[in-house]
């Protein structure tokens, strides 16, 4: 380089829409990676009833930046830089051994746990039932009608806990992230799921309905979700739930259902799930496949049956024993299996799911701690006690959460794999590059001088770059809708850069003598476009229940961008550059 060009540089480098593209550039830098030298292990999530969820280590908010994610320093005083360092620091750990973890937000210890296998066991028992059987007996010379004890015998699944080791610390670990772009479901992998409220919601309905659906996707124990609102063109409402690392079939059986769950007493309601429950067991020891039911099978399908405890608010308590303090007792030879003429129906979803006899010695008493029950069935007694313990599941946190105000509807639903989604981000960044390069040579092509084609390709990378330092200070994510926005930013980049080049290179064939002219020229077009593109992308915020809104979004923020920060700065680039 001359001492010609070293002073072009120079004066461009004092403009002072070069020095705001640079400060840019320093405040983009710092927020895509804050901090590139560090190394390590970052947490990813915390396994519910572990023993990192027992030490109060906690699952890292969806909304936190990557590189402010918990990390992972030291085990039992023993750096950590990798995850082979750390699975090699908790691999041989013993049952009721302290763990200390020292993390980026304090020091945890943690007992390690034993890890439980469940073994199913089919047994056939006799049991002794009181059936109402009507048998004349001779006693004492007199023909007497009585009931008769038989003994029957039924098939009950047991279930027994092994004890197979000890068992993991329950934290999901992954590699510090060095950046804090944050990639979208289409890039990472999971299900995405589109709703729509059965009626239309008020603002205030709406967020109860979002944090509801939060909660439920917290208890059932999922990290790195995204729920929010969205709306299309016509004013529909509707809700987009992003999760990674669940199946379709999972999210629609958890969020499509409203959860209305109800217990009558003769068409009197006297708890419902949410604010009338104050606990819900999950253990093992009060909750799983019924003992004393256990499976079996009826016209060729297997049914098996559940049963979990709760504690009732002594509001709804005191509800149950008003409904059943003047319910009568059907008469029994046997005072400990007597029960009342009403029995306890549950209803989920306004569908009845159970019903339950209600004990007559309950009668008129505010009993806060009793036993749900309900089943499942499958071709198999293997799919039977799946299904059993699935619906429980759902169950159980339905009654911690309560029903959402309305029913949802799912519109549409999406479902991507990891491997894919890496597949997605490579072609991406393929098609990025083959774009950039295609531009290089059409200008190479048009203008045959290096001057110009490199200050603007050198302009729309530092586009893209300060469109990524935007999205990680504003945490967007980055997803297929998003990359295609900046592909289409770049190319509205380059058409403009060439419209300032073309009114600096022929300016005198329009009578346009004075640099200053020419660029105000150029900029009246740029400007004229600008909005014009605004107002085309605006619609596609909203269009399609805001699916489309990455892809919009970006779009704006990227073409904002270079008219307001990079097009000034080539302006007098290329001015100087120009000038002999």
């Amino acid at each position: 380089m001359n001492h010609h060009h070293i002073n072009k540089v120079k004066l461009i480098v004092k403009k002072w829409q070069v020095i705001v593209l640079i400060v840019c550039m320093l405040i983009a830098l710092i927020a895509i990676s804050p901090e590139p030298w560090v190394k390590g292990i970052s947490i990813r999530g915390v396994v519910k009833n572990s023993a990192a969820y027992d030490a109060a280590m906690q699952n890292p908010s969806p909304l936190a930046k990557p590189v402010s994610r918990e990390r992972i320093l030291d085990v039992n005083g023993e750096p950590i830089k990798t995850e082979a360092e750390y699975f090699d620091a908790v691999t041989n750990l013993s049952i009721n051994q302290t763990v200390q973890i020292k993390t980026t937000k304090g020091i945890f210890r943690l007992t390690v746990k034993p890890k439980i296998k469940i073994i199913e066991l089919n047994e056939t028992i006799n049991q002794t039932m009181l059936d109402v059987i009507q048998k004349n007996v001779t006693i004492n010379g007199t023909i007497t009608l009585v009931n008769e004890t038989i003994n029957r015998t039924i098939l009950v699944n047991k279930t027994l806990e092994e004890i197979e080791g000890p068992d993991d610390l329950g934290l999901q670990v992954y590699p510090s992230p060095v950046t804090n772009l944050k990639t979208g479901l289409d890039l990472q992998g999971g299900t995405r799921v589109l709703l729509q409220p059965e009626t239309k919601l008020s603002a205030d309905t709406l967020d109860v309905v979002l944090s509801n659906m939060k909660q439920r996707l917290n208890v059932y124990g999922l990290s790195d979700i995204l729920v929010r609102d969205a709306t299309d063109l016509s004013g529909n409402q509707y809700i987009l739930v992003e999760i990674a690392g669940i199946n379709e079939e999972e999210v629609k059986s958890l969020l499509a259902k409203q959860g209305k769950f109800e217990a009558k007493v003769a068409d009197t309601t006297v708890f419902i799930g949410g604010q009338d429950i104050t606990y819900v067991c999950r253990a093992a020891e009060c909750s799983g496949l019924d003992p004393n039911v256990g499976c079996g099978q009826s016209g060729g399908q297997w049914f098996c049956r559940f049963s979990f405890s709760i504690s009732l608010s002594p509001a709804a308590a005191q509800r149950q024993a008003a409904t059943t303090a003047n319910l009568a007792i059907i008469p029994s030879t046997d005072v400990r299996q007597s029960y009342l003429n009403e029995t306890l129906d549950l209803y989920l979803d306004n569908q009845q799911v159970d019903q339950l006899n209600i004990g007559s010695e309950l009668r008129g008493k505010a009993i806060t701690d009793i036993q749900i029950s309900g089943s499942g069935a499958g071709n198999t007694q293997q799919e039977a006690a799946a299904d059993a313990l699935s619906n429980m599941k759902r169950l159980q946190t339905i009654l911690i959460t309560g029903s959402l105000p309305v029913k949802l509807n799912i519109i549409k639903t999406d479902t991507i794999s990891p491997i894919l989604g890496q597949q997605f981000v490579k072609n991406a960044f393929l098609v990025l590059g083959l774009a950039v390069l295609a531009v290089v040579i059409v200008l190479l092509i048009s203008y045959r001088n290096f001057a110009i084609a490199v200050p603007i390709l050198l302009t729309s990378l530092t586009e893209v770059y300060l469109l990524l330092g935007l999205a990680s200070i504003i945490g967007w994510t980055i997803d297929m809708a998003a990359i295609a926005g900046i592909i289409a930013a770049v190319g509205t980049g380059v058409d403009d850069q060439i419209v300032i080049t073309d009114e600096v290179l022929r300016g005198e064939s329009r009578r346009v003598y004075n640099w200053k002219d020419k660029i105000k020229n150029a900029f009246f077009i740029i400007f004229g476009s600008y909005f014009t593109l605004v107002v085309a992308m605006l619609p596609l915020v909203f269009a399609g229940a805001g699916l489309l809104k990455g892809f919009a979004i970006t779009t704006i923020l990227g073409i904002s961008i270079g008219v307001f920060i990079t097009r000034p700065a080539y302006a007098v680039a290329v001015e100087i550059l120009m000038k002999e």
